[in-house]
């Protein structure tokens, strides 16, 4: 496993931002997932030693939260949500001293800044101020800085924020270029749910400080509900109340399609009983393959 935790709890002062939060992730890209408060960033801080945990213990790459901060910045990159830059620097610059904060000689940390502001894209703006960079160049100049040193592992904490359609997809195609190199992995920490979709194959939900959900995004949705689609024929409404008392939650669209996600517990044949039982006819019955944004809901309890 690339990170491993167990019963990791941290306060600020009288509020719990992780409540025992056990984990693990291997390869590849692993979304980072949880509403507003649920202690994402927290653990992204306390994975990169920023935040030493008052209990629980934790492995990143071997490298213990605890006792081995300096090794763990050696082989995590970081790209920050919030803007990092320094005024008066140009970009090359910029990256290179990061480069060199992390271990590297003065003259392997310019070239590898060379190498990694070509790869994102700022190859010719390379010697711009970066004052003078847009929103989208400041968001491929943050992942260049955390490319510089060769790391293992990227944390990348909201990559597409504040970026319009086009830098959005531009950071996508370059996170998933990344993903598919097979000696770096990836988590992202985003609130954008099709972003995770689009390039994570496992999944972490935190809710309030805890583990909400973890593994696999396709064994997921699967877990949790199925979804079906339906079009029925009659007075449907002692039928939709039926199967909502059996945990089933519609939704219906306007051209009068329903939506129906099964609980594990809920079978296909008793929605024809309960359909039966209202004097409903089902005209079409076909599984349907479940969103994120359909996990996510059902996992912290929002509709």
């Amino acid at each position: 496993m690339n990170i491993e935790l167990r019963d990791v709890r941290f306060s600020y002062g009288s509020i719990r931002a992780l409540d025992g939060v056990t984990l693990q992730i291997g390869e590849g890209a692993c979304g980072l997932l949880g509403p507003n408060g649920a202690g994402k960033s927290t653990l992204l801080k306390v994975l990169l030693g920023f935040l030493r945990p008052e209990a629980g213990e934790g492995l990143v790459l071997g490298h213990d939260i605890r006792k081995d901060s300096f090794g763990l910045r050696r082989v995590v990159g970081y790209m920050p949500e919030d803007d990092c830059f320094i005024p008066g620097l140009d970009a090359v610059s910029f990256t290179a001293n990061f480069g060199e904060l992390s271990g590297m000689p003065r003259a392997e940390a310019m070239k590898r800044a060379h190498d990694v502001l070509y790869y994102v894209g700022l190859g010719e703006s390379r010697y711009r101020l970066l004052e003078t960079y847009s929103a989208g160049m400041k968001q491929r100049l943050k992942l260049a800085q955390a490319l510089v040193h060769d790391p293992k592992i990227l944390f990348l904490d909201e990559p597409t924020a504040n970026l319009d359609p086009q830098g959005r997809s531009e950071i996508l195609e370059l996170i998933s270029d990344i993903t598919s190199k097979k000696d770096l992995h990836v988590l992202i920490s985003s609130h954008i749910l099709t972003d995770i979709e689009q390039t994570c194959s496992a999944l972490v939900i935190l809710n309030k400080g805890r583990v909400a959900a973890q593994g696999d995004l396709a064994s997921l949705r699967e877990v949790r509900f199925s979804l079906y689609e339906m079009k029925v024929k009659g007075e449907k409404g002692s039928f939709l109340e039926g199967l909502r008392r059996g945990g089933c939650r519609i939704e219906e669209t306007e051209d009068g399609l329903l939506k129906a996600y099964l609980p594990e517990e809920m079978s296909r044949r008793d929605v024809f009983r309960l359909a039966a039982a209202a004097g409903v006819q089902v005209r079409r019955f076909v599984k349907s393959r479940t969103s994120l944004e359909d996990l996510f809901a059902r996992t912290v309890g929002v509709d």
